[in-house]
């Protein structure tokens, strides 16, 4: 009988230990541990001294120190286990009071982090802090309005270097635009009210309001959907209804772009300023190359070839250096100017291109269409009053995909890696579409 039980006992153990070893195994498991401790502020004090609490987070190289609030007498610390001394005679009269405090900072800690490790968070100081900071109240003067935190994320994002200048800008228009739609809508944004109601009046605001149409408003939204998103992960926010937002659907709008006639018009018309032929060398220049403008700044002696110069992208300084090809006329342009090019800012040679295609007499009405949600809305402008630096590259992708050159090509050299992007660039012309039928029923 003795002997049965034994067995029983003995099974009963190998089975228990199975099904242990399943779970330690499971993926679900798998948290990888990381270590605490407690230590004195000032251990060899004959007073009373703070308890800290620490761990060390490797990927930051940084020791993470922290105050429990609870002080103890040195003699009453328990130096080699990192507590208050729970045997022999200098025993805290509050020593159960202090380990329970202490035993609660250890499992916020390892709770918090398995959450981390198992909703694949990166676990850091910062939301270390936060998370002790709301558990325990120690909140001391933090910033946690809606804009507070929104002047947090930019920061960040400044100091880590993400940005360049150009989204550094936007997401400062977002932030007045913001607080010209609490103005407007007398509509006091926090994270709680980041719901429907909000982005009902939101819409309204930018449709009705402001007068933008729905490629503008996609735009902006989708850079307050970048800050929800890190509000989200930071823990400033719990709260994920603004996911549910629908964007207004982007529209391709209708460009303008010059037939290699009407750049060649240009080219050989003479204009009496020097500053509307200094414009004009440049824009001629990027209908040429396919340059952005800003890419221009690049262009110096030292990476000019006889046919071709070398490029480094600054708009995306993770794409390759590029070939660009040089003809007679593009060459010329950088020798007038001793290949120091009369850049202005771009603002200055939208205006200065305008003033120039005026004179010329690229007056023609042209129309186009803007989508609100919808609506469209119709709209008629002269010719001239539609060009920006941006239609010369428009132009360059239009002409050489009209004349047959091949996509791969084009695109090496516009630097495009998106096809989709890419063909947002060629605007099919009346005379394309003409000469396209023509060439098909002429002889019907």
């Amino acid at each position: 009988m003795v002997f049965f039980y034994v067995l029983l006992i003995n099974l009963i153990v190998i089975r228990y230990n199975k099904i242990i070893n399943v779970f330690i195994n499971a993926d679900y498991f798998k948290i990888k541990i990381m270590k605490q401790t407690f230590f004195l502020r000032k251990p060899k004090d004959t007073k009373e001294t703070l308890i800290l609490f620490s761990c060390y987070f490797k990927n930051e190289q940084k020791q993470f120190v922290y105050s429990t609030r609870q002080s103890i007498l040195p003699d009453h610390w328990d130096f080699e286990n990192k507590k208050p001394k729970n045997k022999g005679k200098n025993i805290s009269i509050d020593q159960k009071n202090i380990s329970g405090i202490l035993n609660k900072y250890t499992d916020e800690f390892n709770t918090y982090h398995s959450q981390c490790e198992m909703s694949k968070i990166e676990f850091t100081s910062q939301l270390l802090k936060n998370h002790l900071n709301k558990v325990f109240g120690n909140i001391v003067s933090k910033k946690t309005t809606f804009f507070e935190v929104y002047d947090q994320f930019t920061e960040e994002k400044i100091k880590r270097k993400e940005w360049k200048n150009a989204t550094v800008k936007r997401y400062k228009n977002i932030k007045n635009l913001l607080l010209e739609f609490e103005k407007n809508k007398k509509f006091k944004l926090t994270f709680t009210k980041m719901n429907n109601s909000f982005y009902t009046e939101f819409l309204d605001f930018c449709f009705g309001y402001k007068n933008h149409f729905s490629n503008t408003v996609h735009r902006n939204v989708g850079l307050i959907f970048t800050f929800m998103n890190w509000s989200l992960e930071n823990k400033f926010t719990y709260s994920s209804e603004y996911k549910k937002f629908k964007k207004p659907v982007k529209v391709l709008t209708r460009q303008e772009a010059f037939t290699l006639e009407e750049l060649i018009r240009l080219f050989n018309f003479e204009l009496k300023s020097d500053s509307l032929s200094e414009g004009k060398d440049m824009f001629i220049l990027q209908c040429l190359t396919g340059l952005r403008y800003g890419d221009m700044i690049n262009i110096r002696k030292s990476n000019v070839y006889d046919d071709y110069f070398i490029l480094k992208e600054i708009k995306d300084g993770k794409k390759n250096e590029r070939e660009i090809p040089l003809i007679a006329i593009s060459r010329a342009i950088l020798e007038k100017y001793s290949y120091d090019l009369p850049l202005i800012s771009n603002q200055k040679q939208n205006n200065r291109i305008k003033d120039v295609l005026k004179d010329v007499g690229f007056d023609r009405e042209v129309e186009y269409t803007r989508t609100k949600g919808v609506e469209q809305v119709l709209f008629v402008k002269k010719f001239y009053e539609r060009i920006s630096t941006h239609t010369a590259r428009r132009t360059f992708i239009t002409i050489m995909r009209n004349k047959g050159i091949a996509d791969k090509t084009i695109m090496s050299i516009s630097g495009h890696k998106d096809i989709k992007t890419f063909n947002m660039y060629h605007q099919v012309n009346n005379n394309a579409k003409i000469n396209a039928v023509k060439s098909v029923f002429d002889n019907f």
